[in-house]
């Protein structure tokens, strides 16, 4: 009876643990049905997605509602990054959070407005006090756009705990149609050390993935011998979209034992740049494919990962077979098998890795210091995850620093010495990176401090001075100088510039500051008359646009409206 009583509370307590979040708290922040481009947890250039990307049937507009009652503790409007967003707190301790979005509710507009040109500022970030902006479940404060670094109209959907760790949504009740088992699109062993090999050879390996008639997959029969790992590319996809998506859980199982599980349910902003650790960064610079790591390697913060037997490893050393497996399982449970079969074989492998050396090497646990000729490389301590030996050469104006291919934790600097240069000649000088085939010259921050110009960047690769005299053009969109347009909604021009991007730029109707909307992607400067800051017939507009280096161009045209 006691051992009855026992499993009676484990099973009790476990299924508590599986279901820890309210299930009918949140509804949907869309009256639509929830077709994704963009799962939780999936892996992105640098980062693990922080939310839900969730489709807008390619349009903007689309009504934004109140998952619960709470109120608006923090709205940020930026270029770039979740563009115009905003986060509800909500009595329960959790926070939602919507990007990319268009516009705000008439309420919640006139808020942004009177601070933005009180600021004069389009770019802001507010905090409102908690009386300020109060919303209830199902009360529209905003519709869904395209806004800052959105690759097309859809709404980011974030929810996060009281510790601004997001977590994913789907675990609250949200239900998205994926009957689909998760895909896998190839998978390599590594050999671990040099006396360790995979059929024979100590290099990586990728291994030929067999796919069987119930959608699992076979890995044809290899030998290995001593430690290996393995690394899969795998993605999921739900019925209404064929958006490559991340997946929910991979488990991994050698001769029947589970060894490894990475659960992407939740993660915390600290950590969320050591995906770069989870996936093989190198392989993924070079050949443009993400490899998640089945195994724990070194320097690895996550908090993703569970059942750490041998950290995943597998020590082969005799002669008998092993069976590995590998269970990928999205969020509504749908599995993927991988069945690898394996037999040592004891011999020396028949190619072994030729590792780079050099003058320079890099201790991981050290800051390190670069100096050659008038180019100076500074790392902080821990700026890499590994120790290792760095390609550093330095020609003229010219830094080669290593291939772009390892993974940085931190920001380091690159300075040059410019104390022979003619001051004039400096005016416009910054700091590029070298980038692809035809090395494009790629603006990388410049600052100048007396007779020294730095950049703070995490990218290795080929670096250089380079000059931009080229100064920021402006073009009107919707009217010419002299136009009546008093039936017009909007005033739109359009900036760019050719060589190192936009810094800055401020517009004046009869010499009042006016509110332009800047969209980066289209190129487009854009006031509302709504603002109603024209009340004369005759208006006077001003443009100032500046780039990176100070180059600067000026605009002026004049216009009737009555």
């Amino acid at each position: 009876m006691r051992h009855i009583l026992l499993l009676l509370v484990f099973l009790t307590t476990s299924s508590i643990a599986q279901n820890i979040y309210p299930q009918d708290y949140f509804r949907s922040p869309l009256d639509i049905e929830l077709v994704l481009s963009g799962t939780f947890a999936e892996l992105r250039s640098n980062h693990f997605h922080s939310g839900l990307d969730i489709k807008t049937k390619q349009r903007e507009g689309l009504s934004v509602y109140a998952a619960a009652s709470g109120y608006i503790s923090r709205i940020k409007i930026s270029h770039y990054g979740y563009g115009k967003a905003i986060y509800i707190t909500h009595p329960n301790g959790y926070v939602t959070v919507h990007g990319h979005l268009q516009r705000f509710s008439d309420k919640v507009e006139a808020y942004v407005k009177k601070h933005q040109y009180e600021k004069e500022s389009f770019e802001i970030e507010l905090f409102p006090d908690m009386n300020d902006l109060i919303v209830t479940k199902g009360e529209v404060f905003a519709y869904s756009g395209n806004t800052g670094g959105s690759g097309g109209p859809h709404l980011h959907f974030e929810i996060r705990d009281n510790q601004e760790r997001p977590i994913n949504p789907l675990l609250f009740g949200l239900k998205v149609k994926d009957s689909k088992k998760p895909i896998v699109k190839s998978m390599y062993a590594y050999p671990i050390n040099d006396l360790s090999h995979v059929n024979g050879s100590n290099l990586k390996q990728k291994l030929r993935v067999i796919p069987q008639k119930n959608g699992d997959y076979k890995v044809e029969d290899l030998t290995a011998y001593g430690k290996i790992g393995f690394a899969v590319n795998t993605i999921d996809q739900q019925d209404l979209a064929a958006n490559k998506n991340g997946v929910y859980k991979i488990e991994t199982f050698y001769n029947g034992a589970q060894n490894f599980t990475i659960d992407f349910r939740k993660f915390s902003f600290d950590e969320t740049k050591h995906l770069n650790r989870l996936i093989d960064y190198t392989h993924y610079k070079d050949e443009k494919e993400r490899l998640q790591k089945l195994f724990l390697d070194t320097n690895n913060p996550l908090s993703l990962y569970k059942d750490k037997i041998d950290d995943g490893y597998l020590v082969i050393y005799d002669t008998v077979s092993n069976v590995y497996k590998v269970k990928i399982s999205d969020f509504e449970g749908n599995e993927t098998n991988i069945d690898v079969n394996i037999k040592g074989e004891d011999k020396q492998p028949n190619d072994v890795s030729k590792n780079f050396t050099s003058p320079y090497y890099i201790k991981s646990g050290e800051a390190n210091v670069l100096e050659n000729q008038n180019i100076k490389v500074e790392f902080p301590r821990e700026t890499f995850y590994d120790d290792f030996f760095i390609d550093f050469r330095v020609n003229g104006d010219t830094l080669k620093l290593h291939e772009n291919n390892l993974a940085s934790k931190k920001y380091f600097t690159i300075s040059y010495d410019v104390s022979n240069y003619n001051p004039e000649d400096l005016k416009q000088v910054y700091i590029a990176r070298l980038v692809g085939w035809n090395n494009f010259l790629s603006y990388s921050s410049t600052q100048r401090k007396d007779n020294t110009l730095f950049t703070r960047t995490k990218n290795l690769g080929t670096y250089c001075l380079a000059r931009d005299t080229v100064n920021p053009t402006i073009t009107p969109i919707s009217f010419k100088d002299g136009q009546w347009l008093s039936k017009y909604r909007f005033l739109k021009v359009k900036i760019d510039d050719k060589h190192t991007g936009i810094s800055n730029y401020r517009a004046t109707l009869n010499g009042q500051w006016i509110l332009m909307e800047y969209d980066y992607k289209k190129k487009t400067l854009t006031y509302d008359f709504n603002d109603k800051v024209v009340t004369d017939t005759k208006n006077n507009l001003k443009i100032i646009v500046t780039d990176n280096v100070g180059n600067s161009s000026t605009f002026e045209a004049s216009f009737f409206r009555k």
